[in-house]
């Protein structure tokens, strides 16, 4: 069933959750402010940023153990992070210095340091699926910066709207989808060219903004301040506003793409967003202030990390209900879950 880890930003801690019993059976302590966390494609181990002392924590899976501690640049209110398909390389972006660290895995030291736009709030990051290319948000300087990994270095900065911030990529790896948080925008960017093809007008954006992509690469679903613009990728236009609950900053789709769920900040909910209809079916309840959210592989069970209450609701995605509430660390955000 595989295992959540969640990164708690007020102890410094990641839990571990088994997601067999929907129970914390290790509790990992890492650096100071642990936020952002992702995990090798193999599920061997799991990288946490921890924006307040600037380092990257390493957790062994096999033993929920940190192996290494990697000190990457100033990281600063947030911290992008990203890891190649083939697990090889993590890319982590430092706000503060304006700087991409690159680690490799099979030592956990920085191989490359690379600078990039300016940004004191760092947070998207995506990679193509072949692995060759990495995208970063700068959000002070209207840019995207592409780095190839061959060389990892700038090959473009492509200008985009005000105040990027989250991004997709299609599957195909063909278009990248800027969300620009206060242009209120979003940026079709085509990877062949490195140019904006399309600007789109969406509601507005507000903070970290939740932007999430059907696995055939067909829809975009992007929340706004109270709804759910959906923008269909063959026109690159917006063919459905969804309203949902207050503040939607996380989203996640599930595994087969039917369904869309997302987590309410201001209203303790989480929205089920049928895309069959573009509709909302269903409003369930979960802890207070929801700020990310993860589906298992499976799409089964859908996991909440609740900010203000230390812990995570577990959402069976047959009924839409809670089965579960799992106490965890303080001011739990970050959260993966690892492969089978």
């Amino acid at each position: 069933m595989g295992f959540v880890y969640v990164a708690n930003r007020g102890d410094d801690t990641v839990s571990v959750i088994a997601s067999s019993t929907n129970s914390v059976i290790a509790t990992v302590p890492v650096g100071d402010d642990p936020l952002n966390i992702v995990t090798t494609p193999d599920g061997k181990f799991v990288y946490v940023g921890n924006i307040d002392d600037n380092t990257v924590s390493v957790i062994a899976t096999s033993t929920n153990s940190v192996i290494a501690t990697i000190g990457v640049g100033i990281l600063g209110v947030s911290v992008g992070i990203v890891i190649t398909p083939d697990g090889k390389f993590v890319y982590v972006r430092n706000g503060i210095d304006d700087t991409v660290s690159v680690i490799a895995s099979s030592t956990n030291s920085v191989i490359a340091t690379i600078g990039v736009g300016n940004s004191d709030f760092p947070v998207g990051m995506v990679i193509t699926p072949d692995g060759k290319f990495v995208y970063v948000a700068n959000g002070d300087d209207d840019t995207v910066s592409v780095i190839a990994t061959s060389t990892n270095s700038v090959i473009a900065t492509v200008p985009v709207g005000d105040d990027p911030d989250n991004m997709v990529i299609t599957p195909d790896g063909k278009f990248v989808y800027v969300a620009n948080e206060d242009g209120d925008t979003v940026s079709v960017i085509a990877t062949s060219t490195n140019s904006v093809i399309a600007t789109i007008g969406v509601g507005i954006l507000g903070v970290s903004v939740g932007i999430v992509i059907t696995p055939d690469g067909k829809f975009v679903y992007v929340g706004n301040g109270a709804t759910v613009s959906v923008i269909a990728t063959s026109t690159n236009s917006v063919i459905a506003t969804i309203p949902v609950g207050g503040s939607p900053v996380g989203m996640v789709i599930t595994p087969d793409g039917r369904f869309v769920y997302v987590a309410n900040r201001f209203d303790a909910t989480v929205s089920v967003i049928a895309t069959s209809t573009n509709s909302v079916i269903a409003t369930v309840p979960v802890g207070d202030v929801p700020l990310n959210i993860v589906t298992t592989p499976d799409g089964k069970f859908v996991y909440v990390a609740n900010g203000d209450d230390a812990t995570v609701s577990v959402i069976a995605t047959s009924t839409n209900s809670v089965i579960a509430t799992v106490p965890v660390g303080d001011s739990p955000v970050g959260m993966v879950i690892t492969p089978k």
